[in-house]
């Protein structure tokens, strides 16, 4: 049961996909209800995955690399699913499940993997993993948010811009949701290291040294684009590049805490 919930949710995902693509190639670039629905069944099936898993373990289903990708890709969705309702970001979907599907596939395609067990006898621990996940997951739609304003700009100061550019919300509204989204996402991530001191986890090591770089790189970005240090094309491209890196080290990330 576990794999074909875990298909049928990459099925979906694949669907909102091919039809972004589709409408691409047709010429008419209309975010509809299509992609909504894919995504938001996709990410039922997630649930219904890591339902399954949760029983299985008796615990949050992020025992392993493969399920801590598929943790965050969900959280990713399911965070579009209310961002996008609240901005009107229909759109965003298009965007939004290609990264979803490729952080899927990359799980289904790492090899079986022995679940670490270190943090379940602590509740705090396990939610100090759960809490970071989520904050990716926020992160990880800024980045796509980040990435539509680019878009965005470029279609603005272009002479002809393609038809996307009249589907596209305003850049304004765009880089509003990228700050919220950030915000979200540094204040998750500074409540998992707060569960995690309360978990007595130690404040020493790679590990906590990767962590701390993550939350400082988005304290820092957060700090300068308060200031007015750091906006439009430079915030959307720091944030962009901000969670590829914390893509880079998050299976850093959890090898090390697999030998924790």
């Amino acid at each position: 049961m576990e794999r074909i919930a875990l298909l049928a949710s990459t099925l979906c995902y694949l669907f909102s996909f091919g039809h972004t693509l589709y409408i691409l190639g047709a010429g008419r670039f209309q975010p509809g209800r299509f992609n909504f629905l894919a995504m938001a069944l996709g990410a039922l099936a997630q649930t219904w995955y890591l339902c399954l898993r949760g029983a299985a373990e008796h615990s949050c289903p992020i025992g392993n690399l493969s399920e801590t990708l598929i943790f965050l890709s969900w959280s990713i969705a399911l965070i579009y699913l209310v961002i996008g309702t609240a901005y009107r970001l229909s759109l965003m979907g298009a965007f939004t499940a290609p990264l979803v599907l490729l952080l899927q596939i990359i799980a289904l395609l790492l090899p079986s993997e022995v679940h670490v067990s270190f943090f379940r006898p602590n509740p705090w621990v396990e939610t100090h993993a759960a809490l970071s996940l989520v904050a990716y997951g926020a992160f990880g739609l800024a980045c796509v948010a980040g990435l539509m304003f680019l878009v965005q700009e470029g279609q603005l100061k272009s002479r002809r811009p393609a038809p996307i550019f009249h589907h596209l919300p305003p850049i304004s509204i765009l880089s509003e949701a990228t700050m919220r989204l950030l915000w979200i996402g540094f204040l998750l991530l500074t409540l998992s290291f707060i569960s995690g001191l309360l978990a007595h986890l130690a404040v020493a090591g790679a590990k906590f040294l990767f962590s701390l770089l993550i939350w400082l790189i988005y304290a820092a970005i957060l700090f300068a684009a308060k200031s007015g240090r750091l906006g439009g094309r430079r915030f959307a491209t720091a944030v962009s590049l901000a969670f590829l890196l914390a893509l880079i080290l998050l299976p850093v990330i959890e090898r090390l805490s697999g030998r924790a």
